[in-house]
Protein backbone atom coordinates (compact mmCIF):
# COMPACT_ATOMS: atom_id res chain seq x y z
CA UNK A 1 0.00 0.00 0.00
CA UNK A 2 1.36 3.37 -1.04
CA UNK A 3 1.56 6.57 1.17
CA UNK A 4 -0.06 9.41 0.01
CA UNK A 5 1.00 12.85 0.86
CA UNK A 6 -1.78 14.80 2.38
CA UNK A 7 -3.52 17.94 0.50
CA UNK A 8 -1.35 21.58 1.11
CA UNK A 9 -4.13 23.75 2.53
CA UNK A 10 -3.71 27.47 3.91
CA UNK A 11 -4.63 26.53 7.95
CA UNK A 12 -1.44 26.49 9.33
CA UNK A 13 -0.90 24.71 13.21
CA UNK A 14 2.76 26.12 14.51
CA UNK A 15 4.93 23.91 16.43
CA UNK A 16 7.92 25.86 18.06
CA UNK A 17 10.89 23.70 19.46
CA UNK A 18 12.34 25.91 22.27
CA UNK A 19 16.18 26.88 22.02
CA UNK A 20 18.25 29.97 22.90
CA UNK A 21 18.05 31.27 19.89
CA UNK A 22 14.40 31.00 18.44
CA UNK A 23 10.80 32.37 19.51
CA UNK A 24 7.32 31.89 18.70
CA UNK A 25 6.89 35.10 17.43
CA UNK A 26 9.44 34.94 14.40
CA UNK A 27 7.57 31.65 13.06
CA UNK A 28 4.07 33.17 13.47
CA UNK A 29 5.50 36.35 11.62
CA UNK A 30 6.84 33.68 8.67
CA UNK A 31 3.66 32.20 8.48
CA UNK A 32 2.29 34.89 7.71
CA UNK A 33 4.60 36.32 5.85
CA UNK A 34 3.81 32.63 3.65
CA UNK A 35 -0.02 34.17 3.18
CA UNK A 36 -1.09 31.30 5.28
CA UNK A 37 -3.18 31.67 8.40
CA UNK A 38 -2.21 30.30 11.77
CA UNK A 39 -4.97 28.70 13.17
CA UNK A 40 -3.16 26.97 17.04
CA UNK A 41 -0.06 26.50 17.73
CA UNK A 42 2.25 24.69 20.73
CA UNK A 43 5.58 24.96 22.13
CA UNK A 44 7.60 21.65 22.40
CA UNK A 45 11.30 21.19 23.91
CA UNK A 46 13.43 18.73 22.55
CA UNK A 47 17.23 18.51 23.86
CA UNK A 48 17.61 14.72 21.95
CA UNK A 49 15.26 14.96 18.64
CA UNK A 50 14.01 11.35 17.70
CA UNK A 51 15.90 10.53 14.20
CA UNK A 52 12.05 9.10 13.16
CA UNK A 53 9.65 12.02 13.94
CA UNK A 54 11.92 14.16 15.74
CA UNK A 55 9.81 14.71 18.98
CA UNK A 56 8.36 12.22 21.05
CA UNK A 57 5.11 9.83 20.87
CA UNK A 58 3.29 11.57 23.56
CA UNK A 59 3.67 15.31 22.27
CA UNK A 60 2.82 13.74 18.78
CA UNK A 61 -0.29 12.85 20.44
CA UNK A 62 -0.96 15.89 22.14
CA UNK A 63 -0.45 17.93 18.74
CA UNK A 64 -2.51 15.86 16.40
CA UNK A 65 -5.65 15.80 18.83
CA UNK A 66 -5.18 20.36 18.99
CA UNK A 67 -4.23 19.98 15.02
CA UNK A 68 -7.56 18.33 14.20
CA UNK A 69 -9.60 20.04 16.42
CA UNK A 70 -8.47 23.29 15.18
CA UNK A 71 -8.71 22.23 11.83
CA UNK A 72 -5.27 22.54 10.50
CA UNK A 73 -4.04 21.64 7.06
CA UNK A 74 -0.78 21.80 7.75
CA UNK A 75 1.61 21.90 10.15
CA UNK A 76 4.96 23.61 10.35
CA UNK A 77 8.15 22.85 12.79
CA UNK A 78 10.01 25.60 13.57
CA UNK A 79 13.14 23.20 12.71
CA UNK A 80 15.03 21.46 10.06
CA UNK A 81 13.09 17.74 8.92
CA UNK A 82 14.93 15.17 7.67
CA UNK A 83 12.65 13.50 4.48
CA UNK A 84 12.61 10.84 6.90
CA UNK A 85 11.12 12.59 9.81
CA UNK A 86 8.51 14.62 7.35
CA UNK A 87 6.99 10.98 5.79
CA UNK A 88 7.16 9.68 9.27
CA UNK A 89 5.20 12.70 10.87
CA UNK A 90 2.81 13.25 8.13
CA UNK A 91 1.97 9.44 8.25
CA UNK A 92 1.54 10.01 12.34
CA UNK A 93 -0.71 13.06 11.96
CA UNK A 94 -2.57 12.57 8.76
CA UNK A 95 -1.51 15.74 8.16
CA UNK A 96 0.65 17.73 5.35
CA UNK A 97 4.36 19.00 7.12
CA UNK A 98 6.72 21.86 6.31
CA UNK A 99 9.88 22.37 8.23
CA UNK A 100 11.67 25.88 8.61
CA UNK A 101 13.68 25.68 5.43
CA UNK A 102 10.48 24.58 3.94
CA UNK A 103 8.41 27.43 4.95
CA UNK A 104 11.17 30.23 3.55
CA UNK A 105 11.35 28.62 0.09
CA UNK A 106 7.46 28.89 0.23
CA UNK A 107 8.02 32.87 1.18
CA UNK A 108 10.79 33.43 -1.59
CA UNK A 109 9.06 31.67 -4.46
CA UNK A 110 5.68 34.11 -4.09
CA UNK A 111 8.17 37.30 -3.46
CA UNK A 112 10.66 36.81 -6.70
CA UNK A 113 9.96 39.15 -9.17
CA UNK A 114 13.04 39.76 -11.43
CA UNK A 115 14.68 36.83 -13.86
CA UNK A 116 17.46 36.91 -11.30
CA UNK A 117 15.95 36.19 -8.36
CA UNK A 118 13.44 33.74 -9.65
CA UNK A 119 16.98 31.65 -11.02
CA UNK A 120 18.22 31.82 -7.59
CA UNK A 121 14.80 30.91 -5.95
CA UNK A 122 14.52 27.85 -8.20
CA UNK A 123 17.54 26.50 -7.47
CA UNK A 124 17.30 26.62 -3.60
CA UNK A 125 13.86 24.97 -4.28
CA UNK A 126 15.45 22.23 -6.26
CA UNK A 127 18.34 21.39 -3.92
CA UNK A 128 16.06 20.93 -1.19
CA UNK A 129 13.88 18.76 -3.27
CA UNK A 130 16.33 16.93 -4.59
CA UNK A 131 17.14 15.77 -0.78
CA UNK A 132 13.71 14.79 0.32
CA UNK A 133 13.60 12.49 -2.76
CA UNK A 134 16.22 10.61 -0.93
CA UNK A 135 14.38 7.38 1.83
CA UNK A 136 11.41 9.90 1.11
CA UNK A 137 7.99 9.04 -0.01
CA UNK A 138 7.28 5.21 -0.71
CA UNK A 139 5.28 6.19 -3.88
CA UNK A 140 8.82 7.21 -5.58
CA UNK A 141 9.83 3.47 -5.73
CA UNK A 142 7.23 2.45 -8.19
CA UNK A 143 9.20 1.29 -11.18
CA UNK A 144 8.37 2.47 -14.82
CA UNK A 145 8.76 -0.14 -16.56
CA UNK A 146 10.94 -1.50 -19.48
CA UNK A 147 10.22 -0.26 -22.51
CA UNK A 148 9.48 -3.75 -24.61
CA UNK A 149 11.33 -2.51 -27.41
CA UNK A 150 14.94 -4.09 -26.21
CA UNK A 151 17.18 -6.64 -26.79
CA UNK A 152 15.15 -9.48 -25.38
CA UNK A 153 11.83 -8.41 -25.56
CA UNK A 154 10.31 -10.90 -28.11
CA UNK A 155 10.95 -13.70 -25.13
CA UNK A 156 9.29 -11.13 -22.46
CA UNK A 157 12.79 -10.74 -20.53
CA UNK A 158 13.05 -6.42 -20.58
CA UNK A 159 14.92 -4.97 -17.75
CA UNK A 160 12.92 -3.54 -14.68
CA UNK A 161 12.90 -0.45 -16.14
CA UNK A 162 13.61 3.20 -14.54
CA UNK A 163 12.03 3.75 -11.07
CA UNK A 164 9.83 7.00 -10.41
CA UNK A 165 12.62 7.81 -7.52
CA UNK A 166 15.44 8.00 -10.63
CA UNK A 167 13.86 9.40 -12.97
CA UNK A 168 12.59 12.04 -10.51
CA UNK A 169 16.58 12.62 -9.35
CA UNK A 170 17.38 12.66 -13.24
CA UNK A 171 14.61 15.63 -13.85
CA UNK A 172 16.02 17.53 -10.91
CA UNK A 173 19.58 16.62 -11.74
CA UNK A 174 19.44 18.15 -15.28
CA UNK A 175 17.32 21.06 -14.00
CA UNK A 176 20.22 22.36 -11.34
CA UNK A 177 22.40 22.04 -13.76
CA UNK A 178 20.52 24.06 -16.39
CA UNK A 179 19.53 26.72 -13.55
CA UNK A 180 23.37 26.60 -12.46
CA UNK A 181 24.86 27.68 -15.46
CA UNK A 182 22.24 30.39 -16.05
CA UNK A 183 23.55 32.02 -12.81
CA UNK A 184 27.16 31.37 -13.46
CA UNK A 185 26.28 33.82 -16.49
CA UNK A 186 24.81 36.63 -14.35
CA UNK A 187 27.32 36.22 -12.12
CA UNK A 188 29.77 37.02 -14.67
CA UNK A 189 27.96 39.88 -15.59
CA UNK A 190 28.00 41.46 -12.02
CA UNK A 191 31.30 40.77 -11.75
CA UNK A 192 31.68 42.63 -14.95
CA UNK A 193 29.93 45.40 -13.67
CA UNK A 194 32.01 45.82 -10.47
CA UNK A 195 34.85 46.15 -12.45
CA UNK A 196 33.90 48.88 -14.05
CA UNK A 197 32.83 50.42 -11.19
CA UNK A 198 36.19 50.29 -9.62
CA UNK A 199 37.93 51.45 -12.79
CA UNK A 200 35.79 54.40 -12.64
CA UNK A 201 36.94 54.47 -8.66
CA UNK A 202 32.71 54.40 -7.88
CA UNK A 203 32.20 53.47 -4.43
CA UNK A 204 30.04 50.45 -3.36
CA UNK A 205 27.83 50.54 -0.14
CA UNK A 206 25.57 47.62 0.69
CA UNK A 207 22.95 47.09 2.93
CA UNK A 208 22.46 43.92 5.41
CA UNK A 209 20.54 43.43 7.94
CA UNK A 210 18.12 40.71 10.13
CA UNK A 211 14.88 40.64 7.64
CA UNK A 212 12.26 43.34 8.54
CA UNK A 213 14.68 45.22 10.27
CA UNK A 214 14.20 48.47 7.49
CA UNK A 215 16.36 47.89 4.98
CA UNK A 216 14.19 48.73 2.06
CA UNK A 217 12.57 51.81 3.69
CA UNK A 218 16.08 53.05 4.26
CA UNK A 219 17.05 52.47 0.77
CA UNK A 220 14.25 54.38 -0.55
CA UNK A 221 15.24 57.32 1.80
CA UNK A 222 18.41 57.65 1.04
CA UNK A 223 18.20 57.00 -2.81
CA UNK A 224 14.49 58.80 -3.42
CA UNK A 225 13.73 55.14 -4.48
CA UNK A 226 10.13 53.14 -4.73
CA UNK A 227 11.69 49.80 -3.73
CA UNK A 228 8.77 47.61 -2.20
CA UNK A 229 8.86 48.12 1.44
CA UNK A 230 6.29 46.28 4.14
CA UNK A 231 6.41 45.48 7.93
CA UNK A 232 6.72 41.70 7.37
CA UNK A 233 9.85 39.31 6.68
CA UNK A 234 11.67 39.34 3.27
CA UNK A 235 9.44 41.65 2.18
CA UNK A 236 11.97 42.54 -0.87
CA UNK A 237 13.76 40.01 -2.31
CA UNK A 238 15.51 40.77 -5.78
CA UNK A 239 18.41 42.46 -5.42
CA UNK A 240 18.50 46.57 -6.34
CA UNK A 241 21.37 48.45 -7.14
CA UNK A 242 20.66 52.64 -7.04
CA UNK A 243 23.17 55.63 -7.27
CA UNK A 244 23.65 58.03 -4.02
CA UNK A 245 24.90 61.31 -3.88
CA UNK A 246 27.67 61.63 -1.20
CA UNK A 247 29.89 65.10 0.41
CA UNK A 248 33.74 64.56 -0.71
CA UNK A 249 32.57 61.13 -2.73
CA UNK A 250 30.34 62.16 -5.55
CA UNK A 251 28.57 59.30 -7.40
CA UNK A 252 28.43 55.66 -4.94
CA UNK A 253 26.45 52.66 -5.66
CA UNK A 254 23.80 51.22 -2.91
CA UNK A 255 23.03 47.81 -3.27
CA UNK A 256 19.63 46.28 -0.95
CA UNK A 257 20.43 42.39 -0.98
CA UNK A 258 17.79 39.70 0.85
CA UNK A 259 17.68 40.03 4.69
CA UNK A 260 19.38 37.21 6.99
CA UNK A 261 17.58 35.26 9.43
CA UNK A 262 17.89 32.58 11.91
CA UNK A 263 19.02 29.48 10.54
CA UNK A 264 18.72 30.86 7.08
CA UNK A 265 19.36 27.81 4.93
CA UNK A 266 22.65 26.51 3.19
CA UNK A 267 20.84 26.09 0.13
CA UNK A 268 19.44 29.69 0.00
CA UNK A 269 23.03 31.51 0.44
CA UNK A 270 24.40 28.65 -1.74
CA UNK A 271 21.69 30.24 -4.78
CA UNK A 272 21.93 33.86 -3.68
CA UNK A 273 25.87 33.43 -3.80
CA UNK A 274 25.52 35.92 -6.94
CA UNK A 275 23.97 38.41 -5.38
CA UNK A 276 25.84 38.32 -1.90
CA UNK A 277 29.25 38.55 -3.90
CA UNK A 278 27.82 42.22 -4.17
CA UNK A 279 28.01 42.33 0.00
CA UNK A 280 31.37 40.72 -0.05
CA UNK A 281 32.90 43.01 -2.95
CA UNK A 282 31.65 46.21 -1.05
CA UNK A 283 33.59 48.94 0.11
CA UNK A 284 31.36 49.61 3.26
CA UNK A 285 28.63 47.85 4.62
CA UNK A 286 25.94 49.18 6.59
CA UNK A 287 24.45 46.75 9.18
CA UNK A 288 20.84 47.75 9.37
CA UNK A 289 19.48 47.02 12.77
CA UNK A 290 16.20 47.24 14.65
CA UNK A 291 16.85 49.22 17.49
CA UNK A 292 13.30 48.48 18.91
CA UNK A 293 13.75 45.03 18.56
CA UNK A 294 13.87 42.87 22.11
CA UNK A 295 15.95 40.54 20.15
CA UNK A 296 18.28 42.85 18.94
CA UNK A 297 21.57 41.05 19.99
CA UNK A 298 20.82 37.57 18.81
CA UNK A 299 19.75 38.94 15.19
CA UNK A 300 23.24 41.44 15.16
CA UNK A 301 24.62 37.80 15.64
CA UNK A 302 23.53 35.95 13.31
CA UNK A 303 23.66 38.48 10.74
CA UNK A 304 27.37 38.24 11.46
CA UNK A 305 27.45 34.70 11.04
CA UNK A 306 25.95 34.82 7.86
CA UNK A 307 28.20 37.27 6.31
CA UNK A 308 31.18 35.26 7.81
CA UNK A 309 30.16 32.10 5.93
CA UNK A 310 29.70 34.22 2.90
CA UNK A 311 33.48 35.64 3.39
CA UNK A 312 32.04 39.42 4.29
CA UNK A 313 33.23 39.98 7.45
CA UNK A 314 36.17 41.74 6.99
CA UNK A 315 34.57 44.48 5.03
CA UNK A 316 34.32 47.19 7.16
CA UNK A 317 30.42 47.73 8.42
CA UNK A 318 28.76 51.02 9.84
CA UNK A 319 26.13 50.21 12.29
CA UNK A 320 22.98 51.62 11.70
CA UNK A 321 20.85 51.88 14.88
CA UNK A 322 17.14 52.22 13.05
CA UNK A 323 13.42 52.64 13.88
CA UNK A 324 14.97 55.49 16.39
CA UNK A 325 11.28 56.41 16.57
CA UNK A 326 9.56 53.52 18.29
CA UNK A 327 12.08 54.45 20.96
CA UNK A 328 12.91 57.41 23.49
CA UNK A 329 16.25 58.23 21.43
CA UNK A 330 17.21 60.92 19.49
CA UNK A 331 19.54 61.10 16.04
CA UNK A 332 23.00 60.96 16.87
CA UNK A 333 26.18 59.74 15.81
CA UNK A 334 28.70 57.50 18.36
CA UNK A 335 32.70 57.71 17.19
CA UNK A 336 35.37 55.38 18.56
CA UNK A 337 38.46 56.75 19.81
CA UNK A 338 39.80 58.19 16.31
CA UNK A 339 36.61 60.37 15.51
CA UNK A 340 35.07 57.69 13.00
CA UNK A 341 31.67 56.78 12.73
CA UNK A 342 30.76 53.56 14.52
CA UNK A 343 27.04 53.75 14.78
CA UNK A 344 24.21 56.03 13.74
CA UNK A 345 20.97 56.65 15.34
CA UNK A 346 18.15 57.43 12.54
CA UNK A 347 14.74 56.30 11.54
CA UNK A 348 14.31 55.33 7.91
CA UNK A 349 10.22 55.83 8.32
CA UNK A 350 10.55 59.57 9.80
CA UNK A 351 13.83 60.66 7.92
CA UNK A 352 15.94 61.35 11.70
CA UNK A 353 19.07 61.22 11.46
CA UNK A 354 19.50 60.77 7.55
CA UNK A 355 21.39 63.77 7.46
CA UNK A 356 24.02 62.52 9.83
CA UNK A 357 24.21 59.11 7.80
CA UNK A 358 24.82 60.76 5.09
CA UNK A 359 27.94 62.92 6.43
CA UNK A 360 28.99 59.58 8.52
CA UNK A 361 28.91 57.55 4.81
CA UNK A 362 30.82 59.97 3.38
CA UNK A 363 33.56 60.32 6.64
CA UNK A 364 33.82 56.49 6.51
CA UNK A 365 34.12 56.31 2.65
CA UNK A 366 36.59 59.21 2.48
CA UNK A 367 40.54 58.94 2.91
CA UNK A 368 42.77 61.90 2.63
CA UNK A 369 40.85 64.62 2.03
CA UNK A 370 42.26 68.06 2.01
CA UNK A 371 40.37 71.46 1.67
CA UNK A 372 42.41 73.78 -0.34
CA UNK A 373 41.31 76.94 -2.24
CA UNK A 374 41.22 76.66 -6.29
CA UNK A 375 41.74 79.57 -8.81
CA UNK A 376 39.58 78.66 -11.97
CA UNK A 377 39.96 80.56 -15.32
CA UNK A 378 36.82 80.92 -16.68
CA UNK A 379 37.45 78.74 -19.35
CA UNK A 380 37.40 75.69 -16.66
CA UNK A 381 33.74 75.08 -16.45
CA UNK A 382 33.98 71.77 -17.05
CA UNK A 383 35.85 71.65 -13.51
CA UNK A 384 34.00 73.75 -11.62
CA UNK A 385 30.89 71.77 -12.63
CA UNK A 386 32.93 68.53 -11.90
CA UNK A 387 33.69 69.75 -8.53
CA UNK A 388 29.96 70.73 -7.82
CA UNK A 389 28.52 67.29 -9.20
CA UNK A 390 30.81 65.46 -6.38
CA UNK A 391 29.07 68.11 -3.89
CA UNK A 392 32.59 69.39 -3.06
CA UNK A 393 32.20 73.11 -3.25
CA UNK A 394 32.17 74.40 0.63
CA UNK A 395 32.73 78.34 -0.73
CA UNK A 396 32.92 79.95 -3.98
CA UNK A 397 33.71 83.84 -5.34
CA UNK A 398 33.58 85.06 -8.79
CA UNK A 399 35.82 88.38 -9.32
CA UNK A 400 35.30 91.07 -11.71
CA UNK A 401 37.79 89.81 -14.07
CA UNK A 402 35.89 86.70 -13.86
CA UNK A 403 37.83 84.27 -12.22
CA UNK A 404 36.61 81.94 -10.17
CA UNK A 405 38.23 81.53 -6.22
CA UNK A 406 36.76 77.98 -4.77
CA UNK A 407 37.04 76.40 -1.51
CA UNK A 408 36.41 72.89 -2.10
CA UNK A 409 36.33 69.78 0.45
CA UNK A 410 37.64 66.48 -1.71
CA UNK A 411 39.97 63.73 -1.53
CA UNK A 412 43.15 64.41 -2.71
CA UNK A 413 43.34 61.57 -5.62
CA UNK A 414 40.48 63.05 -6.96
CA UNK A 415 41.56 66.36 -7.06
CA UNK A 416 44.50 65.43 -8.82
CA UNK A 417 42.77 63.82 -11.14
CA UNK A 418 40.06 66.55 -12.08
CA UNK A 419 42.51 69.17 -12.08
CA UNK A 420 44.88 67.05 -14.50
CA UNK A 421 42.15 66.04 -16.78
CA UNK A 422 39.60 69.62 -17.08
CA UNK A 423 42.92 72.22 -15.88
CA UNK A 424 43.76 74.78 -18.70
CA UNK A 425 47.47 75.16 -19.33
Amino acid sequence: MFFDRPEFGSQAFLVHIQQDDSTPEELNELTLSAGLIPVGGIVARKRNPDPKTYIGSGKLEQIKAQAQEDEASLIIFDQDLTPTQERNLEAFLECRILSRTGLILEIFAQRARTHEGKLQVELAQLQHASTRLVRGWTHLDRQRGGSGRGQGAAIGITGAGETQLEADQRMIGDRIKNVSQRLQRVQKQRAQNRRSRQRADVKTVSLAGYTNAGKSTMFNRLCESDVHAADQLFATLDPTLRELQLPIIGKAILTDTVGFIRQLPHGLVDAFRATLEEVKQSDLILHVVDASSEERDLQMKEVGLVLEEIKASDVPQLLIYNKIDLLEEGPRVDRDADGQPTRVWVSSLTGEGIPELIEALSQRLSHDVVEPWLKLKPAEGQLRSALFDLDAVLEEEVKDDGMIYMHVRIEEHRLNRLLSRFSSS
